[in-house]
């Protein structure tokens, strides 16, 4: 099955100019959807991860399968106020301003093997900035997963040193 043709692609979404990936009609595909998460279970296998980190929200619906076909645990990281106990915080840059992430202080434990597991790697903030909270927290990233990659915006630059795995690519809108 090839899961780039279970990618819906819609024009000028959110705005003018922008092809959106919309994965709805990839999850609501239940053989589709096995089969991402099979694959992305199936390479983080060998990786002897301890946890699975998913950036909200989209990085839940990819990571906790994710998580139980291993029999890891799953971290969220959320949006600012979202989690109900101590939290650690980092804002970062976005093109037009900037955005907060916050994972429990207490999630991570120093040394456990992490995995961050999310839908689409675009520019590369979001996973550069959860991979520094992960770290600040003693954890080790071993490997960054995504359903898809947007190769044209080079989110790779910013998480260069680091183990990305992508399953479907693009190489232009």
């Amino acid at each position: 099955m090839n899961l780039e043709e279970k990618i819906r692609n819609v024009q000028d979404f959110p705005k003018e100019g922008i092809g959106f990936k919309d994965i709805t009609t990839l999850i609501c595909d239940g053989e589709g959807f096995k089969l991402a998460v099979d694959r992305m279970a199936d390479y983080l296998r060998e990786k002897r991860v301890d946890l699975i980190v998913g950036p909200e929200a989209r990085g839940f619906i990819f990571g906790t399968p994710v998580a139980y076909a291993l029999g890891v645990g799953f971290v969220p990281i959320r949006k600012p106020g979202k989690l109900p106990s101590e939290v650690e915080t980092i804002e970062y840059d976005l093109e037009y301003g900037t955005d907060i992430l916050e994972i429990h202080r207490d999630a991570i434990k120093p040394g456990q093997r992490v995995a961050i597991v999310d839908d689409l790697l675009a520019t590369g903030g979001t996973t550069a900035a959860a991979v520094k909270l992960i770290e600040k927290l003693g954890g080790q990233v071993v490997c960054l997963e995504f359903l898809i990659e947007l190769t044209f915006l080079n989110g790779r630059d910013k998480l260069d040193g680091y183990d990305v795995q992508t399953l479907v690519q693009y190489d232009s809108e």
